[in-house]
């Protein structure tokens, strides 16, 4: 199926839905006439209101399975949009639906509502605050679903809006799903955008790559005096270290976007001794390598005569987009928005994970990274979780007017 050909006869059928996307609609012989009702205008009446929004919900953080404000927030926007809502849905989980006119495929959209606490900020502060983009995220999943039921007339298929609670937890997605989420309405796959250090307006799509899982750990030792020793041991089988100045991760990020990039594999290990022992965490990509790295772990807790090495069952599952839906994103987004303005990547961040891979394992889609840094702007004020983490609000329109054309797209029959 070739996904780039079908692209040009869907923008067609929608009468310039897709193409609004760019800002403009094609008249006979290629001229531009007024379009009121393509997705590109009716999103950016809401730019204002959206601004307001992000910055109500950036005054008002909620940590991980305390998103009762905000879950009530999105979920009167999305009733007074017309859209079947429900909420308390694995926690504070709201999902909204919005059916087309015209028969078609069921496409999902996520976005992630819990704010940063401070144990989880780097350079940061002593409260909770949205330093990891989640306010930006669930504005801009409120500004498609706002967009596209004002175009529900030309709207084929159902889109389900996934407002998903305890992302920096790793543990919304197993509750939503748990809840029964995808037995209510069954999409045929999901999709999301996460905040990402690159200049604003662009996405870098993930094809085939993504966010590293997690595994973690205990040693536990005779001799406790020789923890600090084996914790060193431990971390020194991390081959990434972390970036520990700007310039860090400015190279980082241009290994990220490298053909062939040195990030292709790695192991990133953390350990701390305990008295009695270790306790160790670590991500690895690509995930098959969690058989290698728990068996480098036994051999050294053996050398220094540990009693006992315990891991959990499983790890915590990478999140992979797969290439099929990655590739389609990327192609799509090349004839839409341009390709000066779409990034494909070619390595896993090593220091990041997401549960989004919950939902990844169980039906496909893509995970893209909406440019937020501003020209000449420090790249720590567009990495998340950074304290100077300090997001372009431009983006928030960028991000609204092309995942509701991506969207649109994906759900014609």
């Amino acid at each position: 199926m070739d996904l780039g050909n079908r692209g040009v006869s869907r923008r067609v059928v929608l009468g310039g839905v897709t193409a609004g996307a760019a800002g403009t609609l094609l008249g006979p012989a290629g001229t531009a006439h007024a379009a009121p009702r393509s997705i590109g205008d009716v999103a950016r009446r809401l730019d204002r209101h959206l601004i307001a929004l992000r910055r109500d919900l950036h005054e008002h953080p909620e940590a991980a399975g305390q998103e009762s404000r905000t879950s009530a927030v999105v979920a009167r926007q999305l009733r007074d949009a017309g859209l079947e809502v429900t909420t308390g849905v694995g926690g504070y989980g709201v999902v909204g639906v919005l059916t087309g006119r015209r028969p078609g495929r069921t496409v999902a959209y996520r976005a992630d509502m819990d704010a940063v606490t401070p144990q989880e900020q780097i350079e940061g502060g002593v409260e909770t605050a949205h330093l990891c983009g989640h306010d930006l995220h669930t504005t801009i999943g409120v500004g498609v679903a706002l967009t596209l039921a004002r175009l529900r007339d030309r709207l084929a298929g159902r889109l389900v809006f996934v407002f998903q609670p305890g992302e920096e937890s790793l543990a919304g997605a197993r509750a939503m799903l748990d809840d029964g989420l995808f037995d209510r309405v069954r999409p045929e796959e999901i999709h999301a955008l996460h905040c990402g250090p690159f200049p604003v307006g662009t996405f870098a799509t993930t094809a085939g790559f993504g966010l590293p899982g997690q595994d973690r750990g205990t040693v536990t030792l005779t001799d406790s005096a020789k923890s600090v020793a084996l914790a060193a041991d431990l971390a020194a089988l991390s081959t990434v270290a972390r970036p520990a100045s700007s310039a860090d991760l400015e190279n980082l990020v241009a290994e990220i976007e490298r053909p062939g990039s040195a990030l292709s594999r790695f192991v990133v290990m953390q350990a701390q001794p305990t008295g009695a022992g270790v306790r160790f965490s670590y991500r690895c990509w690509p995930q098959d390598r969690y058989a290698e790295v728990r068996a480098a772990v036994r051999r050294l807790a053996s050398a220094y005569g540990a009693t006992a090495v315990d891991f959990p069952a499983d790890p915590f599952p990478a999140m992979v987009c797969p290439q099929r839906e990655g590739q389609a994103l990327n192609h799509y987004l090349r004839r839409t928005i341009g390709a000066d303005r779409t990034l494909p990547t070619y390595a896993a961040v090593p220091f990041s994970g997401e549960d989004f891979a919950l939902f990844l394992n169980r039906i496909p889609g893509t995970y893209t990274f909406l440019g937020v840094r501003r020209p000449g702007a420090d790249i720590k004020t567009s990495y998340p979780h950074f304290g100077a983490f300090d997001p372009d609000e431009r983006a928030i329109g960028h991000g609204v007017r092309t995942m509701a054309a991506w969207l649109t797209h994906r759900t014609q029959p």
